[in-house]
């Protein structure tokens, strides 16, 4: 039995799993870490290997007490994968663009995959028919565009996204979230006519935390996936256990 951890920005995510299958998945505040682990191992006591991917801040002190539970790997960009990575800098290459790489090669290893998330930035990323990644994007995310238009103004307020019912505002706040959905909508519909045009049968997967504020509106035929992201990290536990 696998217990994933995926510390991020703002949230750390578990997930547990056996056999390839998820068991169970939660979210949590950083700080409620070791409570949160505790509970975990009280359900899942058979829990073996553990694998840490963190793109946020996490203190040693909480590695270690996870490894007094069970065999720990933190992932980095020296861990194994199965795929070939042909990123021209893979030493800054994100641990969570490792995993989601890693599950876009297991879920479609003979074809070309492109694969989005939409958390605190938007990232693309690309492996083809061969089993080569090859590299993709990095785009502001959706509160990032919020916050910016805040920020860098004098006048604009600081708002939550929401769903728009017309791509025209009618108010300032409705024109500020028309600019953010909307044009993250048609931003992400492009870049996927750009890498339709290069790939033939691509497989887009869309995923992360804010995807379901556009996944519906855009023109392409997608498939959606949140928990993307914990499978390839359970994926690439299984491939570093040796």
């Amino acid at each position: 039995m696998n217990l994933v951890v995926d510390v991020g920005n703002t949230l750390v995510k578990y997930a547990v799993f056996e056999n390839g299958r998820m068991l169970h998945d939660q979210n949590s505040e950083s700080g409620l870490f070791l409570s949160q682990i505790k509970e975990l191992f009280e359900q899942y006591p058979r829990i073996g290997n553990a694998l840490i991917s963190s793109v946020g801040k996490m203190d040693k002190k909480e590695r270690d007490v996870l490894a007094l539970f069970c065999k720990v790997h933190v992932l980095t960009n020296a861990s194994k994968v199965p795929f070939k990575n042909s990123y021209a800098t893979p030493q800054t290459l994100g641990v969570d663009r490792l995993a989601l790489a890693t599950a876009a090669f297991y879920h479609n290893p003979r074809g070309n995959t492109l694969v989005i998330d939409a958390g605190t930035c938007i990232t693309y990323d690309l492996v083809n028919n061969v089993g080569e990644f090859v590299g993709g994007a990095i785009s502001p995310g959706i509160r990032m565009r919020y916050k910016a238009m805040n920020q860098q103004t004098a006048g604009l307020p600081l708002l939550e996204p929401t769903e728009v019912l017309d791509f025209i505002g009618n108010s300032t706040n409705a024109c500020m979230h028309s600019g953010v959905i909307n044009g993250v909508s048609r931003e992400v519909d492009g870049v996927i006519d750009q890498y339709r045009a290069r790939f033939q049968h691509l497989t887009v997967i869309l995923t992360g935390g804010d995807s379901h504020f556009f996944d519906k509106r855009l023109k392409n035929t997608i498939f959606a996936n949140p928990k993307f992201l914990l499978e390839g990290l359970n994926y690439l536990l299984e491939y570093n256990k040796s």
